[in-house]
Formats: C-alpha cells, structure tokens, sequence
C-alpha cells in the first residue's frame, strides 16, 4: 500500500504547490482508515483554501476526481478535504481531527 500512498501524495503534493500561494504553510497528512482506503487532508493558509477550492469548486472537485481515478487504478479508495490552519485547529479541540 505504501508505493500507492507516496504516488498519490507527491501527486497531491505537485498539484497544491502550484495552484496556492504560500505552499510553505501548506501540510498534507494522510490515514489509512482501513485496507486499500485512504483520507488525505491538505491543511493551508485561509487565503490558499479559497484558492485551491476554486470558483463553486470545481478546482477541488477536479482535483479530487484525478486522485480518484489514480486510487481506483490501484483498488483503493480515497477521500480529500481541505481545510485551514484554523478549522483544524478547531478540529483537533473538539476532537473530530483525527
């Protein structure tokens, strides 16, 4: 699975880099929720999620559609949510970070 895992992430980590402004605030972090399903979490500057969710999101949609289409090749699921320094914060207090 970690073959898979690293693709997808440099994948998501290429993507990012190039679509915000500040990728040195930008973090990735990915759970391995069970066999063959991932949750990736893209943690950025509020004025980066804006940016990477794009116009009625469709920029994340897109995004998360090739991730899809690249996991499903391998047989396995994932998920993307992107969320500020601030909401995982928030998150993370309440417990619901994980």
């Amino acid at each position: 699975m970690e073959p898979v895992t690293e693709r997808l992430r440099n994948f998501l980590q290429y993507v990012a880099v190039k679509l915000i402004d500040d990728p040195s605030q930008a973090q990735l972090k990915v759970a391995e929720l069970a066999p063959k399903k991932l949750r990736f979490k893209l943690v950025l500057a509020q004025a980066d999620v804006a940016m990477l969710i794009g116009r009625n999101g469709f920029t994340a949609s897109a995004i998360r559609s090739v991730l899809k289409a690249a996991a499903e090749k391998e047989g396995v699921q994932v998920s993307l949510q992107i969320h500020s320094h601030e909401e995982e914060a928030e998150l993370l207090a309440r417990g619901e970070g994980q």
